[in-house]
């Protein structure tokens, strides 16, 4: 039988939806996270899993950050978004940042069989009018492409940055050197073609699904 993940921090909704999943697939494997921490430990853990149910609004989540850096780091794994936010926009930017589906959370249980069964099947499955929308911009999809190439330290700084935090409460967080955060902010800002901590964050806020909440952080010498 398949394995499933399921990724979502509310407990009643993941209850809900592993009870739709295993109605219409008796027998499937399920395992389960509240966060995106516990995500990556969680698809570390099974690297074999089938597909991934995945809510974009998870703590640690940022917009579609942590969907273009999972399917960066494990390609072979689809990932499917279950999310309350169901304007077409956000459904067709899933899509184009690495998504094999999209489901809306006012899905019934036979809609969300229908869709684990056509992306298990490897095809695209979203509502009619997610593929009706406009494509994402070139620039967001430029910077989605920067973002994939940061290391997964790279990226959990990148993370810390977005969340107005120091290189001194960083380093006191990940248990290494303000140095060797120094020389990761360095690499980060490389690898996005930017100048400065500012920058870095607005341009991963260009994966924000509202940009209004990014928080700019305090610049500091590096």
């Amino acid at each position: 039988m398949p394995t499933l993940l399921i990724a979502d921090d509310h407990p009643l909704f993941r209850e809900a939806l592993r009870g739709a999943v295993q109605r219409v697939m008796p027998g499937v494997k399920l395992h389960e996270a509240d966060s995106v921490d516990a995500l990556y430990a969680l698809v570390d853990a099974h690297p074999d899993a089938d597909l991934l149910l995945m809510d974009l609004n998870m703590p640690g989540a940022q917009g579609f950050n942590a969907l273009v850096h999972l399917r960066a780091l494990h390609p072979q794994l689809p990932v499917v978004i279950v999310s309350a936010r169901e304007e077409p926009a956000v459904m067709r930017r899933a899509l184009d940042h690495g998504a094999l589906g999209f489901i809306p959370k006012s899905a019934d249980s036979d809609t969300i069989g229908e869709a684990i069964g056509v992306v298990l099947e490897g095809e695209r499955w979203a509502p009619e009018e997610a593929h009706n929308a406009p494509a994402t911009s070139r620039d967001e999809q430029e910077i989605a492409q920067r973002l994939r190439d940061l290391t997964p330290q790279q990226f959990k700084v990148l993370q810390m940055l977005g969340v107005g935090r120091l290189n001194k409460q960083i380093a006191y967080d990940l248990g290494v050197s303000e140095a060797t955060i120094k020389a990761h902010v360095t690499a980060i800002l490389r690898k996005l073609g930017v100048t400065n901590r500012t920058q870095a964050v607005l341009a991963a806020g260009r994966l924000a699904v509202d940009p209004d909440g990014i928080v700019l952080p305090l610049e500091e010498a590096e």
